[in-house]
């Protein structure tokens, strides 16, 4: 059954604890997912998780350990004795997730935790891992995984199958190496068990193998997983010697975690932030696109300010200003996203920049007439505006849609290429730029036509 968090279930379970009553605090957390207690502990200070998690099975302790957002991992990290970190929950992890436990630590803490791990290959996986950097395939893979030597008989590997699979919690794929641990394919469980115990692996293992080099993006790992419906892929080495393997559940956090960096992108943040983070650490990732922001206004006003003599002799022009720059910024940001949707999803192709542009020039075009026809009418027949007024504001609404439609498109195909994330088109960028050259567009056009008509 899936769990929900209420208000109401915190505060009992703040009761139970406050009264130290370690049965009533097991039996609520009784049945619940390692990922449930992680969340209930975002909802409690260190003193108030310390004492829950000191009542959880070692096994469980380890789960939610690992499923636990990085700040608050490294804060209750704090409060807990390094030997104890190491025997009781290192030691029950697997090894991407014991690289991500202590992959923020020091390198003394990082030593001192090591030095308590006593199974040697465990504690030699983990330095491994340690060496790759987190945003690649080396960083998202772990060390276990099933694997069996080509040369081998059916019998001999069965044998081997048992005896590698008492670390994994799920297998997924039986890897074939050669002598060099070489990645040569993998074997199916169906055909392993159906061939005579004597059939060697070579026989009978499927070559074909989609795999990713340690230092593959993980962008382009959870794109190549997605595509292909992968739940795991091996990583080799430069070489192609197996080296490890990522699931499905290391993917997935990829994607939510650029899904969650894109939105604050767009949204104008420089940085990963929350709501609890310090007012420093807010304002040091809000402050850089505000200022961005704030010079774009500036500028704007230098705009207005330089047609103040059209604006005196024509005040009604000053009403439709709101008009200009929220359509010219909303157009803009619809195209962005529409190319930035296409860059993350590859399903741009290999269409020419010139195709796509006059794909999204044909939209603005229709949308335009549309939007600058309804002004019009409103303009003229609704509200009784002169119609050199009239005039002026629907085809400055039609010129700026379609400057913004085509500069949208634009400035996310160039940041591509550049490569920059194009999903900063998306945000302040795109809305400031729009803002000034909407402007100016809208007075110079405004300034012609209610001087000559």
């Amino acid at each position: 059954m899936q769990f929900e968090l209420t208000r109401e279930y915190i505060d009992q379970l703040k009761r139970i604890i406050e009264e130290k009553d370690e049965a009533g605090a097991i039996g609520m957390m009784d049945g619940l997912h390692p990922a449930d207690i992680a969340e209930i502990y975002d909802e409690l200070n260190t003193e108030e998780a310390k004492f829950l998690y000191l009542l959880l099975d070692i096994d469980t302790a380890a789960d939610v350990l690992a499923e636990l957002e990085e700040d608050d991992r490294d804060r209750f990290l704090k409060v807990l004795p390094i030997e104890v970190i190491a025997k009781q929950f290192i030691h029950r992890m697997d090894s991407d997730d014991a690289a991500d436990v202590i992959g923020g630590m020091s390198e003394e803490q990082q030593e001192e935790i090591l030095s308590h791990i006593g199974d040697i290959e465990q504690a030699g996986d983990i330095v491994d891992l340690l060496h790759y950097d987190e945003d690649t395939a080396g960083g998202l893979m772990a060390k276990e995984l099933v694997m069996v030597n080509e040369n081998w008989t059916v019998l001999t590997c069965l044998r081997e199958l048992s005896r590698q699979a008492e670390d994994i919690d799920e297998i997924y794929y039986v890897y074939v190496v050669d002598d060099d641990g070489i990645l040569k394919g993998t074997l199916s469980l169906k055909i392993m068990i159906l061939s005579p115990t004597s059939a060697k692996i070579s026989n009978i293992y499927q070559p074909d193998v989609m795999s990713v080099h340690t230092d593959e993006p993980d962008e382009e790992v959870a794109r190549i997983m997605e595509k292909y419906d992968l739940v795991a892929i091996p990583v080799i080495d430069s070489i192609g010697r197996l080296m490890g393997r990522i699931t499905i559940d290391d993917v997935v956090d990829v994607i939510r975690d650029e899904a969650e960096k894109d939105y604050q992108m767009a949204s104008g943040l420089t940085e990963d932030v929350e709501s609890s983070d310090s007012v420093w650490i807010q304002t040091r990732a809000r402050l850089p696109w505000l200022l961005i922001g704030l010079m774009g206004g500036l500028i704007s006003a230098f705009v207005i300010s330089r047609h103040e003599g059209d604006l005196g002799n024509y005040t009604a022009m000053a009403f439709f200003i709101p008009l200009i720059t929220a359509m010219g910024g909303n157009v803009g940001v619809q195209s962005a996203a529409i190319i930035v949707q296409g860059l993350a999803s590859n399903s741009l192709g290999f269409e020419s920049t010139i195709s796509r542009l006059l794909r999204e020039l044909m939209g603005a075009f229709v949308n335009g007439i549309i939007c600058s026809g309804l002004v019009f009418i409103v303009n003229l027949f609704l509200v009784g505006h002169s119609f050199s007024l009239t005039i002026s504001v629907s085809v400055a609404l039609f010129s700026v849609i379609i400057f913004a439609s085509i500069f949208g498109t634009l400035i996310p195909l160039t940041l591509h290429k550049m490569k920059i994330d194009p999903a900063l088109a998306t945000g302040p960028f795109v809305t400031t730029l729009n803002d000034i050259v909407g402007l100016f567009i809208y007075l110079s056009i405004g300034a012609y036509f209610l001087s000559f008509i």
